[in-house]
């Protein structure tokens, strides 16, 4: 009973979670397999954002349930923000679930699974099941571990966990809690490790992981701590490029806008939630920018790098925005130039302040008002890769594409590039000569002079 199946739904904070619980669970003697099929153990990390995400899992979780009429040693557990959201609420709606486990103990997962494993083994009664949704201190600390894969070239490295902010629509603040960063000198520690196991992108994750360490350390220099830890990251041996996830618009003052100037390794492109282009609609969220705010961060952003990439978070048929709103919003959007976006339908989140407010948007216009903003951006993005087409690309080799035989990689800016090449590659910057575009992705053909392949 020790082979474990995890799914992941959401975010890549979610990713990582996953991650750092299949590498103790490995730890542990389990077995970490890739088919649900093969596991004694279906572990659902999930995701809380929108009401659709919480329903795939909970029809996840009672599709697994069945399961367990021919096989009543099957376990099933439920981690993440979706636990810690329902908490013992689930097991009225699934009463046949092993595990819940919230935001702040992942890492105790291996214990409860011997726990049930034992239970279940000793042949007596359906062990109880077990809901452990406790805070805990230090919590971040815990996510610092990965699993060794083949031919790793990015990986994602949790740097906090929590939020502090207060956002109409979100219920991050009550899955994650609050705000708590790990010490730099541990995710330098961290990075270092990956870099001598060939990694060379990184990832930076928190919930609004510009706030990184604001009450922990100083600001030196006039850098706040978030900049002072991507520079010790630049200086890494081996790390080629850093980027970060997600941040808060709050967080863009003069010393980050500068690092995209300064650090060579922080690639230029940039995830800057916008959420709405209305400041009506953003004072009703309780977003503390406006529109001609957010528009300053941008433009400064292109100054100091003006081949900058953005994308974005945006949500359609908040409560109470009016056709009006969202024509300003679809403008604003437009303007800016997005090149990929995260587009939401808004969904009650009950506990959030939005949940209670009248002038719900019916669901067919959030649908219509979603696909205007989709054509904004399908367009945008299109004619961004097309700039492309006759340039050359630094690429990260990545590995084989899913379909075909051609390899993968991104560029600084996050591009998807196709192309003919070799496995000798991964893990290599190369220059790739664009010669076609779509609104996904570049194709090309490598520059291969000075690299090396033997």
């Amino acid at each position: 009973m020790n082979r474990v199946f995890i799914k992941t739904y959401g975010c890549q904070m979610n990713e990582r979670d996953s991650e750092q619980v299949a590498s103790s669970l490995r730890d542990r003697g389990y077995s970490v397999v890739d088919n649900e099929f093969d596991a004694d153990v279906v572990l659902l990390n999930t995701c809380s954002v929108r009401d659709q995400a919480e329903q795939k899992a909970i029809g996840k979780a009672g599709y697994l349930a069945k399961r367990k009429k021919t096989d009543p040693n099957f376990m099933i557990g439920v981690m993440g923000c979706m636990a810690q959201n329902r908490g013992s609420e689930l097991l009225e709606r699934l009463p046949d679930l092993d595990l819940v486990v919230g935001t702040q103990r992942f890492h105790a997962v291996p214990d409860h699974l011997d726990h049930l494993v034992q239970s279940y083994a000793a042949q007596g009664p359906r062990p109880s099941s077990i809901v452990d949704l406790d805070e805990e201190a230090d919590s971040q600390n815990t996510i610092k571990d990965h699993l060794p894969k083949d031919n790793q070239v990015r990986a994602f490295v949790s740097i906090m966990q929590g939020c502090n902010m207060n956002c109409a629509f979100c219920i991050v603040p009550k899955t994650r809690g609050s705000e708590r960063s790990r010490p730099m000198e541990h995710i330098v520690e961290e990075i270092e490790e990956l870099a001598e196991r060939g990694v060379k992108e990184v990832t930076l994750l928190g919930q609004i992981v510009t706030s990184y360490g604001r009450r922990e350390f100083p600001v030196v220099g006039g850098k706040s701590p978030f900049v002072q830890l991507i520079e010790k990251v630049n200086d890494i041996a081996g790390i080629e490029r850093i980027r970060f996830t997600s941040p808060h618009p709050r967080g863009f003052k003069q010393d980050l806008v500068e690092a995209y100037r300064d650090v060579p390794k922080l690639c230029e492109y940039v995830h800057l939630p916008l959420q709405a282009g209305c400041n009506k609609t953003l004072r009703a969220m309780n977003r503390p920018y406006t529109k001609e705010r957010y528009r300053e961060i941008v433009e400064s952003l292109r100054a100091v790098a003006p081949d900058m990439y953005f994308s974005t978070d945006i949500i359609v048929g908040f409560p109470g925005e009016t056709a009006a709103d969202f024509e300003e919003s679809a403008e604003f959007f437009e303007d800016i130039g997005f090149d990929m976006s995260y587009i939401f339908k808004y969904s009650i989140r009950s506990g959030t302040l939005a949940a209670d407010m009248n002038d719900q948007v019916p669901t067919g216009e959030k649908e219509r008002r979603n696909q205007v903003l989709l054509d904004i951006l399908s367009k945008r993005s299109l004619w961004r890769n097309q700039q492309l087409v006759g340039k050359t690309e630094e690429v990260l080799v990545e590995g084989p594409a899913k379909k075909g035989d051609r390899f993968t990689g991104k560029t600084r800016g996050y591009r998807n590039a196709l192309f003919d090449g070799d496995e000798r590659l991964i893990g290599q910057l190369v220059q790739l000569k664009v010669d076609r575009a779509t609104a996904s992705s570049i194709y090309g053909d490598l520059v291969l002079a000075g690299v090396d392949i033997d």
